[in-house]
């Protein structure tokens, strides 16, 4: 098949009729294209774009059904467990002291002390720290003794009823010459619930 393109050089837009074959087909096949992706643009594309959309909408609302559904299925498990973790919360706050027990709290650490054999030089209550539910009631501490007494009296604050807890801690030997004589200093936290107003 020889192509002539000489036959292109005079085609009349006024009489198409009159084109050779080759010229009707590459106008049909040109119409066809630019119709199809009219088309297409029109009506397709915006269809896709919304179809996308759908599939997006639907893998959330699945997602979400299944999560709901998980909750539904474990609805008494999480009854429970919500009991369970209240009753804890009950437990805890009710180790916490009253006001008017904060007082024996010394009673008690000054007592745990003189078991462990250590003597005091310091037994000081700090400022109030306030947190969004509880009140920080801190101790400043400071003992003397031997390092293994140390350890019983850390022992026995963590044996008593009340939550004590203990930080920054500090050992230093004495300069006086004393045998086993260090200096113990930290700092005990207790702490008050604060009810929600």
């Amino acid at each position: 098949m020889d192509l002539d393109l000489s036959q292109f050089d005079n085609l009349d837009l006024n009489n198409i009729g009159q084109w050779p074959k080759l010229a009707k087909i590459l106008l049909a096949m040109v119409l066809v294209a630019f119709v199809s992706y009219f088309i297409y643009y029109l009506l397709v594309s915006d269809k896709i774009t919304e179809l996308e959309r759908e599939i997006t909408q639907e893998t959330k609302l699945k997602n979400d059904y299944q999560a709901k559904y998980f909750v539904a299925a474990n609805l008494e498990l999480f009854r429970e467990q919500m009991e369970e973790a209240e009753e804890i919360f009950a437990k805890q706050v009710k180790r916490l002291p009253e006001s008017h027990e904060t007082p024996g709290l010394l009673d008690d650490i000054t007592f745990v002390g003189t078991t462990s054999r250590l003597d005091f030089v310091k037994l000081n209550w700090q400022p109030e720290i306030h947190q969004e539910f509880y009140v920080e009631l801190p101790i400043e501490v400071q003992v003397t003794g031997a390092y293994h007494d140390f350890g019983e009296f850390v022992s026995k604050i963590s044996g008593l009823p009340r939550i004590v807890t203990l930080h920054d801690f500090s050992i230093v030997g004495n300069a006086s010459g004393f045998e086993n004589s260090l200096t113990l200093t930290l700092q005990a936290k207790t702490y008050k619930y604060r009810e929600s107003k």
